[in-house]
């Protein structure tokens, strides 16, 4: 799992005033909003007894724990321990971590690492969510895999054939044409010529009035840490899906889909949409559930690759780069004690850096630097 990203815990309108808890790397965190309609991003751990502040309620801009009534302001500071005689002062450990928290389109992102602004991973682009010719719905499943095999499996052209059939392959036109990879620091992508067959039901109903090509181009694109595009251009117009395989743990995934349409566009077609996409969900399960190794191996030598492989080759160079650099969740961020729930993921967030003279005032240790140091 890659820390020092963006990434996108939530559908922006499941977030409300109302404590929400998200897990993300295998950390607990919690969203709510404050009075003005910002997100805020709060580890979800009360640093007294360990009660869940999602589990609290919201008032003015600060969360209050539900166990002991300590409440902590949207940077993480605790303000107020209502046990404490007026006289006392909060410990300088009460505090929790707060992460830089950006709504767009239509998702909550936090950044999860401690990396000072200006050295960020940019938040992809969706263009699609703010143009009036596209229409979205929302897709969430929770699969049981890891996030990489779920990320890779939808960057991979070639296992449409078989895995969904007539649906949405062509079994009796497997081959993929070479093609260019496009490549940047965070992202990568391709235009495959696919041949899948027309589609059924409604969308077929229109299709049929459209001329046939032989070809359909279909662009499969990857951004850093864990979202894949896939841009299929239908008979009857552009169907654009964005996956966030969110990491719950290692062997647990939570895929929330942005579903776009520029065809069918009223509300009505949207069970329609979510249906086709969901099944395709569905066809994919067992296959990345069943694969084994469960994790993706480290050295790309482990596992064969051919030329239709190029965009998950690209990812796995890239992220054996980024695990160099310290980026991998692991080692120090996993605390561990000797209670009945052994370990868990702290990430750290970035007053840790930002405040030195605070590096002793965590109750729950985590390692600061995204460059391994």
């Amino acid at each position: 799992m890659l820390k020092n990203f963006w990434y996108a815990v939530e559908f922006a309108d499941r977030v409300t005033r109302e404590p929400r808890k998200v897990t993300c790397l295998g950390q607990d965190f919690v969203l709510y909003r404050t009075e003005a309609g910002a997100a805020v991003c709060l580890s979800d751990l009360c640093v007294h007894r360990g009660g869940a502040l999602s589990m609290g309620k919201v008032t003015g801009d600060c969360i209050t724990c539900p166990y002991h009534g300590w409440q902590y302001s949207s940077e993480g500071v605790c303000v107020r321990i209502p046990a404490n005689a007026e006289e006392r002062k909060i410990p300088r450990k009460a505090r929790v971590d707060a992460y830089p928290t950006v709504e767009r389109d239509g998702m909550i992102w936090a950044f999860l690492g401690d990396l000072p602004e200006d050295e960020r991973p940019p938040i992809p682009e969706i263009p699609q969510w703010n143009d009036p010719a596209f229409r979205a719905v929302q897709v969430d499943m929770v699969i049981d895999a890891n996030y990489e095999r779920t990320f890779e499996n939808v960057v991979d052209a070639s296992h449409t054939p078989f895995v969904h059939g007539t649906a949405f392959g062509n079994p009796d036109k497997p081959e993929i044409p070479d093609f260019r990879v496009r490549q940047t620091d965070w992202s990568a992508e391709a235009d495959i010529q696919l041949s899948p067959p027309p589609p059924k039901g409604l969308w077929g109903m229109l299709a049929r009035r459209k001329p046939r090509a032989e070809y359909v181009t279909v662009t499969n694109a990857w951004y850093l840490p864990n979202i894949v595009k896939l841009h299929v251009r239908l008979p009857i117009g552009d169907l654009i899906l964005y996956d966030f395989n969110i990491p719950l743990s290692q062997d647990k995934t939570l895929v929330k889909i942005l579903g776009f349409r520029n065809f069918f566009t009223g509300a009505w077609a949207d069970g329609n949409a979510r249906k086709r996409i969901e099944k395709i969900l569905l066809q994919d399960q067992p296959v990345v559930e069943s694969q084994r190794p469960e994790l993706l191996p480290f050295d790309l030598s482990d596992e064969l690759h051919v030329r239709s492989d190029g965009l998950q080759v690209a990812y796995r160079r890239r992220r054996l780069e980024l695990m160099k650099q310290g980026w991998w969740v692991g080692g120090d961020d996993i605390i561990t004690g000797d209670a009945p729930r052994r370990t868990a993921t702290v990430i750290a967030s970035p007053a840790r850096r930002d405040n030195p003279e605070l590096a002793s005032a965590w109750v729950h240790k985590a390692r600061t630097g995204g460059n391994g140091q």
